[in-house]
């Protein structure tokens, strides 16, 4: 439209122009006579239809880019009051997921009042044939060190600092085939040896061994840290019996335990930097 109005707005013009003038000729000899005034009124008609065309035409576009203009501002205000709503969003689901950490922190701190946390998010997960690790976004400007425990929100056991930075840790889990902790199975109470095996890493699996030769496991009882040694705290909970099986040579029964979380859906976990050792 914009180039239809630059090749032929002149024309346009130079034609409204001969229109009036014509139509105040015509006006000032229609006074002098009646007849040449019917005359005039009959010839004049169709220009003055031509006229009120031309300026209708005109007042048409005029208010079609006005309210093109106002459409245009309105599209544009409600494009930043979307953009500010999904900001408040985004801003209310971080406060959220926020507050749920808290709210984990301070039940597990409520639960055990004997152990020191650190809040820290699982930046990486790895495993390779003979390891599995995890990487924290926490270290020695944290009070993270060596040996330090990890545990779940839920205060399920998760593994063990190996490695320190400055503002990271590696995470030696459960199921690795280095781990080694005394345990007990909590319905019998029992003291076995909790420990990663190859065969089972795998299966993200570990096994308790050591089992006394009357011991009479059920599927899904609990096995707990036993907090002896003074590396982990007491009534951790490890995992659950999943199986029984007996060793290579037939003699010696173990007893396959399924940990209590997923080491490949943890986002978050917490470090004890305290507790009280099990004499």
């Amino acid at each position: 439209m914009r180039d239809f109005f630059a090749r032929h707005g002149v024309w346009i013009l130079c034609a409204t122009a001969v229109v009036a003038v014509t139509l105040s000729v015509l006006s000032y000899f229609s006074a002098t006579s009646s007849v040449f005034h019917d005359a005039v009124g009959v010839v004049s008609a169709p220009f003055r239809a031509a006229g009120e065309a031309v300026s209708g035409w005109f007042e048409d576009k005029r208010r079609y880019y006005e309210s093109y203009n106002d459409l245009m501002e309105e599209n544009q205000a409600l494009r930043e009051e979307v953009a500010a709503l999904r900001a408040d969003a985004r801003q209310a689901e971080k406060d959220r997921a926020e507050n749920a950490r808290l709210r984990e922190l301070l039940d597990l701190r409520a639960q055990r009042r004997d152990l020191v946390f650190e809040a820290a998010k699982v930046l990486e997960h790895s495993t390779g044939n003979w390891a599995s690790t995890l990487t924290l976004n926490c270290g020695t400007k944290h009070g993270v060190a060596e040996k330090n425990v990890v545990v779940s929100s839920e205060g399920y056991l998760v593994g063990i600092v190996t490695e320190v930075g400055t503002n990271w840790c590696t995470v030696r889990t459960i199921v690795d085939t280095e781990t080694e902790l005394g345990a007990v199975l909590f319905r019998t109470g029992d003291v076995v040896v909790a420990e990663g095996e190859l065969a089972l890493m795998g299966e993200n699996r570990l096994r308790a061994v050591y089992l006394p030769d009357d011991a009479t496991l059920l599927i899904g009882d609990y096995v707990l840290t036993s907090g002896l040694g003074g590396y982990y705290p007491s009534d951790l909970v490890i995992g659950t019996v999943e199986r029984v099986e007996a060793d290579d040579n037939g003699y010696a029964q173990y007893a396959v335990l399924r940990p209590m979380v997923s080491f490949d859906d943890l986002t978050e976990v917490f470090v004890i930097k305290e507790f009280d050792i099990v004499e």
